[in-house]
C-alpha cells in the first residue's frame, strides 16, 4: 500500500514560476527556519512553559532569547542547548557573549 500526502500552501509565485521543484525546495527552507529558531525557543529556553501572559512582558522575553540565541550563533555556538549548559556551568562564557572581559 502507497500512502500519498497531500500538501496544500499558497504562494504569490506565478503558476509559471511555481515548479513543483520550487516549491519543494522553498517549504523546506521554510521549515528550516521554523526548526531552527522557533524550536530552539519553544524547547531550549521553554517559551511555551513560561507563564508570562500579561503587558510587555512576553514579548521582551521573547526577544531575549531570540537575542541570547543569535548571541549564542555569533559566536560559532551552534549547538544552543549545549552552549546553554556551558554558560550555565560558567559564568565566564556568558560574561564573554554580552562583551565583558
Amino acid at each position: 500500500m502507497v500512502i500519498r500526502w497531500v500538501h496544500y500552501a499558497i504562494t504569490s509565485l506565478d503558476p509559471l514560476a511555481a515548479s513543483p521543484e520550487r516549491l519543494l525546495r522553498l517549504w523546506h527552507e521554510h521549515w528550516h527556519i521554523e526548526n531552527r529558531s522557533h524550536w530552539v525557543r519553544d524547547v531550549v529556553f521553554g517559551e511555551d512553559a513560561s507563564r508570562a501572559r500579561t503587558g510587555s512582558l512576553p514579548e521582551v522575553l521573547a526577544l531575549l532569547r531570540a537575542a541570547v540565541s543569535s548571541r549564542f550563533r555569533l559566536a560559532g555556538m551552534d549547538a544552543i542547548t549545549v552552549a546553554r549548559s556551558q554558560a550555565n556551568a560558567d559564568h565566564r562564557i556568558a560574561l564573554f557573549l554580552v562583551g565583558v572581559p
